[in-house]
């Protein structure tokens, strides 16, 4: 499986599902199914959003992540199981880019100001090394659509490699 990580609006699915179309790869959004399977355990009052139950979250996943060919679209990485990952991108956008497409979203307060630190403090690039062999996670700036397209030519050039290399 592939992960393209990073803050909210950073552009992670616009990026995975072009990637999924591109690579003929299944593409998962996680917060998406997490609505329909209705996979939380209870509701974050500061942040006002549902609170993930990440158990659940794996199971749900873990047929499809075993047969390969997924990209997954999470913004946290902390709790999948390693195996699940062949390549780990974390997008960095410049935080007046990402303040204006948050804004844009409707974030505002805390909720605005947190992704924006963030974004700033590379909290999701750390957690991403924490969590994965240093070697697989790579870090892609996303402000532009030019960005976009390097970013999937480069994406699809790792992912062919990564074929060449294991099959």
């Amino acid at each position: 499986g592939f992960l393209p990580l990073g803050t909210p609006g950073v552009g992670k699915t616009t990026l995975g599902k072009e990637l999924a179309s591109r690579a003929g790869m299944t593409y998962v959004n996680v917060g998406d199914m997490a609505k329909e399977g209705e996979l939380y355990e209870g509701f974050d009052e500061e942040y006002d959003c549902p609170i993930l139950d990440e158990d659940r979250v794996i199971d749900e996943l873990e047929d499809k992540m075993s047969e390969g060919g997924v990209i997954v679209d999470y913004h946290g990485c902390d709790f999948f199981p390693e195996r699940w990952f062949h390549i780990v991108f974390v997008l960095r956008t410049e935080n007046s880019f990402l303040y204006d497409r948050l804004e844009s979203r409707g974030y505002k307060g805390k909720k605005l100001q947190d992704n924006i630190q963030c974004e700033i403090f590379q909290t999701l690039y750390e957690e991403a090394v924490l969590s994965y062999r240093e070697e697989i996670v790579h870090q892609l700036p996303s402000n532009t659509p030019e960005d976009l397209e390097r970013n999937l030519d480069q994406i699809m050039q790792w992912i062919e490699q990564w074929m060449k290399d294991n099959n």
